[in-house]
């Protein structure tokens, strides 16, 4: 059985190695990137689509027009940020959209490639201006710090342990063999749960950056959640067992960051905040 794992996670390892790697500009760290954006970025953009003709889209009224001005800020913010830091080029393939759809759903989302949706049910949470900036800049961070191609490479990486460690197993009774299977899919997501977290902290912390930037006060991000965590009124799985961070540690942690994004603002001549509306 050893020797049958241990070739199992050479199989993985030779995988692991042979993976193409990006650069998450505003971490500098090296990420997994299985699939392209070239690949991404046109199958978001249709599913982008798909989602707009099954949905009720608002057009014309004072919502939709702050979403798309403050989109086009958040967007212009972050291709300052990365041309300062010498990512010049890095928005080319972006095809910048934003729309308001009717929906109960409190929700909001940027798909690879700059394609964002804001749901109606989440503007009473916004409250304002400023806080719209706050969601927008999150959601935008995901799509810049590549979150999508990570987590669709991750899941990829997750089936091709599976089979590393069917084959590693394949001599043990098929209850063996199960029990592999089923202790493998447990830790690996937990892990991916864990991964995702981490997503959400590094988006916090790049979307507190852009709002900023984009000439939006960044100590508001901290009261949009305790917002956010009122309207969910306290329910809330277990941290290991969650995609996002507790509401608690994530406005403890914005709090802490706010700062740090005025003195980023400050950089690009951002000294004062428009005023919250």
């Amino acid at each position: 059985m050893a020797i049958n794992l241990k070739k199992a996670l050479a199989f993985v390892g030779i995988v692991v190695i042979a993976i193409s790697c990006a650069t998450n500009p505003f971490t500098g760290q090296k990420t997994i990137a299985l699939v392209s954006n070239d690949q991404l970025f046109p199958s978001s953009f249709s599913q982008y689509n798909q989602v707009l003709s099954e949905s009720k889209v608002i057009t014309g009224t004072k919502d939709s027009e702050m979403i798309t001005r403050v989109g086009q800020r958040i967007a212009v913010a972050a291709e300052r940020w990365l041309n300062a830091n010498n990512f010049q080029g890095y928005l080319e393939d972006y095809k910048w959209e934003y729309k308001l759809i009717e929906s109960d759903q409190v929700n909001a989302w940027c798909m690879p490639g700059g394609k964002i949706a804001f749901y109606t049910g989440i503007l009473p949470i916004a409250q304002n201006e400023t806080g719209i900036a706050a969601i927008m800049g999150h959601e935008v961070a995901h799509a810049l710090a590549n979150h999508g191609q990570q987590r669709m490479s991750k899941g990829l990486l997750q089936q091709i342990g599976a089979a590393g460690v069917a084959i590693g197993t394949s001599g043990q009774s098929g209850q063996a063999q199960q029990a592999w299977m089923q202790a493998y899919g447990v830790g690996t997501n937990l892990g991916i749960l864990a991964y995702s977290r981490k997503h959400e902290n590094e988006a916090d912390k790049i979307g507190l950056y852009l709002m900023a930037i984009a000439g939006y006060n960044p100590d508001e991000a901290a009261e949009l959640w305790k917002r956010m965590k009122a309207n969910s009124g306290g329910q809330a799985p277990p941290v290991f067992l969650s995609t996002h961070p507790s509401n608690d540690s994530r406005i403890a942690n914005l709090l802490e960051l706010a700062p740090k994004a005025k003195a980023e603002a400050k950089k690009f001549g951002v000294t004062s905040y428009r005023p919250i509306n």
